[in-house]
């Protein structure tokens, strides 16, 4: 049986919100919350908070989490002054770390440096394996002081083992806007990048090349997706595909309250093919927030079905 791991975080004003929480489902429609809708991980180090997480299965059978370093709770009201100008010049240039070898027990934090003083904050960290060169390609955005940290694109790294990690490189820029939130997925010998573009237009879009590093091109079919949508207050991509061979499209809501937030997703039964909306065939426990599905077996779902973690415990 395949399953299905949502890797998130949830909106909340408190920093126990900006953690890591796990949501599980046997169909990847009916989720329902892992540990009881508390955290499984918690962040202790950098801004002491974790956003935008993303999680991948090593080819040797381990698990790597990887998310934003940062806390708005701890954060906002004290070293970036309110601002988010702040916080994409000044934030974090670390990514938030963590790896399994059971989605149980992980190993303590780590914080992996991959900018410099070039970059702004690293956001968004999404995790891509590169068979052709046996190795894991990790892309996040940035505001880059080239332009003076105006737009951002997005930036690579290469590891083949998670310990060192290659200089940063472009891997995308939008001519035109800002480029934040690279989800990426192999089908058909060919990469497919769904990103949130933010002006021209301001929604999802799509890319498409014959490596994970690029050149990228962009699929101008999937617009018709968004079309009739405020694109605008839609961001996260994450994609996973179904046992039955579809793709189900997660995108994160933002407009509204807290509690109005979350994922709403779209299933298509290729990634070239038109994305239909399908929030009636879902529900969730809560409004799961920026994150990565991963698809897992029946024993890893029944093992985190069962999962208990004290509040104490680290």
């Amino acid at each position: 049986m395949q399953a299905y791991l949502f890797v998130h975080f949830r909106e909340k004003r408190t920093p126990d919100g900006e953690q890591v929480y796990f949501g599980i489902s046997e169909d990847g429609f009916r989720w329902e919350a892992v540990n009881g809708g508390a955290p499984v991980l918690w962040s202790y180090e950098g801004d002491k908070g974790v956003r935008d997480c993303t999680i991948t299965r090593t080819t040797d059978g381990r698990f790597v989490i990887m998310g934003t370093d940062l806390s708005l709770a701890y954060g906002m009201p004290n070293q970036y002054d309110g601002s988010w100008e702040e916080i994409t010049r000044n934030g974090s240039t670390s990514l938030v770390m963590w790896e399994s070898e059971n989605l149980v027990d992980w190993s303590e934090q780590r914080m992996v440096e991959l900018g410099d003083e070039s970059f702004g904050c690293l956001w968004a960290p999404d995790i891509t394996y590169d068979s052709e060169n046996d190795e894991y390609v990790v892309h996040w955005s940035s505001a880059h002081r080239s332009d003076d940290f105006e737009e951002k694109a997005i930036y690579y790294a290469r590891t083949e083992s998670f310990e060192e990690f290659s200089e940063p490189e472009l891997l995308y820029r939008k001519p035109d806007s800002g480029v934040i939130d690279s989800a990426m997925y192999e089908e058909n010998g060919s990469y497919y990048c769904f990103l949130k573009s933010e002006a021209n237009p301001a929604g999802i879009i799509l890319l498409k090349a014959q490596r994970p590093t690029g050149p990228f091109t962009r699929v101008t079919a999937f617009d018709r997706t968004m079309e009739g949508l405020e694109g605008e207050r839609y961001e996260a991509p994450t994609a996973v595909k179904l046992e039955d061979g579809r793709w189900c499209l997660f995108v994160d809501y933002f407009g509204g309250s807290p509690e109005t937030q979350g994922y709403v997703p779209f299933v298509a039964e290729s990634l070239e093919d038109e994305f239909v909306r399908a929030a009636d065939e879902f529900s969730f426990p809560y409004g799961f927030k920026h994150g990565t599905v991963l698809p897992i077996t029946g024993e890893e779902y029944d093992r985190l079905k069962a999962y208990e973690k004290e509040p104490s415990e680290r």
